[in-house]
C-alpha cells in the first residue's frame, strides 16, 4: 500500500531543508594563508683587512734590452757568454766586415773625387770672374762656371753623406754594450747569418732589480701600486725583504692569462742575484685607497647578485621582507667575496638561491643545514 504524505508535513520539511543547507555553508573552513618561503642566510664575517696573497716570485733586472746588429751579416765572433758581466762600451760580438769595408772604401774614393772636382770648379769660377771684370769672357761663360761650381758643391755634399753612411755601416759590424749589465740570454751562434735587428744577446742592466710575480684575474683587482709586500728567497733562508708594488700590468698575458706585478725592494742588497726564486706576500689595497687597513666583510661567493651592472646582496629585513642592496666588492676569491661597503655584521644575507628571489617578498630566514658548504 502506498503511503500518503500529509500536506502540512510537506510544508514544514522544505524550510528545514533550506536551513540545514545554510548551516552547512556557514561551517565551511576558511583557506589557510601560504607560509613564508625559507631562505638560507648567513651573517657577514668582519675582517681587519683583506687576505694577503701568497705568490711565487723571481728576482729580475728592472731594465733589460735585446742586443742586436743594425745591419745584416754573418756572425763571426762572440766575445761574451751567458752570465758574463759586461761594461758600457765593451765589444761583445762582430759581423764579417768585408762588404762593409769595401763599401766604405768606395764611398771614400767617391768623396775624394767629388772634392777634386769641386776644387777644379772653384778655380775655374775664380778665373772666369776675374776675366769677366776685364771683359775677356762673356757673361754666358761666367754663368756656366757658376752653375758648374754649384753642381760640384752639391755632388761633394752628397759624397760626404754617402761616406758617412758607409762608415757607420762599417762600425755597425761591431756590437757594443750600451750599458753595464749581465748577459741574461744568448740568442745567436757564431756562423749564423743574421737579419738586421735580430737579437744576439739579452742584457740585464746592472743596478735596480725588481721582484716579479704573476697574479690571476680574480686577484689583480685588489693589487695596486703602493701595496705592501714581503719577499723571501730560497737561496737566502732566514732573510725577509720588505718592498712595495711598483707596477701592475694593465693587460693580461695572452698565453697564461695572468697579470705581471713588479715589486721594488726598499733596500738594495748585494746578495740578491738575478734569477733567484722565492715567495712574496702582498697585502691587497682596496680600489681607490692608499692603505690596506680598511675593514671588509667576508661572505660566500654564492650570495653575490647584481642590481643592473653593479654587485648586490639580498638582505632579510627586521620585518622578514627581502631587500636588494648594492654593495662594493673589493676582492673575489674562489669561494668568497670581500665587501667594503653596503653590508654590516648584523645583516642577514641570503647565500643560496639568490636568483629566485623578489624584492619585498616575505621570507623565513634559516641557518644552513650543512655549514661546511659555506665555509670561507
Amino acid at each position: 500500500m502506498k503511503p500518503v504524505s500529509h500536506p502540512r508535513l510537506r510544508s514544514r520539511a522544505v524550510p528545514l531543508l533550506v536551513l540545514s543547507l545554510a548551516l552547512a555553508a556557514c561551517s565551511k573552513p576558511e583557506p589557510v594563508a601560504d607560509a613564508p618561503r625559507e631562505v638560507v642566510v648567513l651573517q657577514a664575517q668582519p675582517r681587519a683587512a683583506m687576505l694577503p696573497l701568497h705568490l711565487q716570485a723571481e728576482v729580475q733586472s728592472r731594465y733589460a734590452t735585446a742586443m742586436s746588429f743594425r745591419i745584416a751579416g754573418q756572425l763571426v765572433e762572440r766575445r761574451v757568454h751567458l752570465g758574463d758581466v759586461v761594461r758600457r762600451g765593451q765589444v761583445v760580438a762582430r759581423l764579417d766586415p768585408s762588404d762593409a769595408d769595401q763599401n766604405a772604401a768606395s764611398a771614400r774614393a767617391d768623396l775624394e773625387a767629388a772634392r777634386q772636382h769641386l776644387k777644379a770648379a772653384q778655380k775655374q769660377l775664380q778665373r772666369d770672374t776675374e776675366q769677366a771684370r776685364e771683359h775677356l769672357v762673356s757673361t754666358q761663360q761666367l754663368e756656366q762656371s757658376q752653375d758648374a761650381f754649384s753642381a760640384a758643391q752639391s755632388q761633394f755634399k752628397a759624397a760626404q753623406a754617402r761616406a758617412a753612411v758607409a762608415g757607420n755601416q762599417r762600425d755597425y759590424t761591431t756590437l757594443v754594450a750600451q750599458h753595464d749589465g749581465v748577459i741574461s740570454a744568448e740568442q745567436a751562434n757564431t756562423g749564423d747569418v743574421l737579419a738586421a735587428g735580430q737579437p744576439v744577446f739579452s742584457l740585464a742592466w746592472s743596478g735596480a732589480v725588481d721582484v716579479v710575480t704573476d697574479v690571476a684575474d680574480s686577484q689583480v683587482a685588489g693589487i695596486a701600486p703602493g701595496a705592501a709586500a714581503s719577499v723571501t728567497l730560497s737561496a737566502l733562508p732566514g732573510r725577509n725583504f720588505a718592498g712595495t708594488v711598483r707596477e701592475v700590468s694593465p693587460a693580461a698575458d695572452p698565453q697564461s692569462r695572468t697579470y705581471r706585478v713588479k715589486i721594488t725592494l726598499e733596500q738594495a742588497d748585494a746578495a740578491l742575484r738575478l734569477g733567484m726564486t722565492g715567495n712574496v706576500v702582498i697585502t691587497p689595497v682596496p680600489p681607490g685607497k692608499s692603505s690596506p687597513a680598511e675593514p671588509v666583510m667576508q661572505l660566500p661567493a654564492t650570495a653575490l647578485f647584481h642590481q643592473g651592472d653593479k654587485p648586490a646582496l639580498w638582505i632579510v629585513g627586521a620585518d622578514g621582507k627581502l631587500e636588494l642592496r648594492a654593495v662594493t666588492v673589493v676582492a673575489y676569491g674562489e669561494r668568497s667575496i670581500g665587501v667594503s661597503q653596503g653590508v654590516a655584521a648584523s645583516d642577514k644575507v641570503v647565500v643560496q638561491g639568490v636568483h629566485t628571489l623578489t624584492a619585498g617578498e616575505k621570507v623565513k630566514p634559516v641557518a644552513p643545514l650543512h655549514a661546511e658548504d659555506f665555509a670561507l
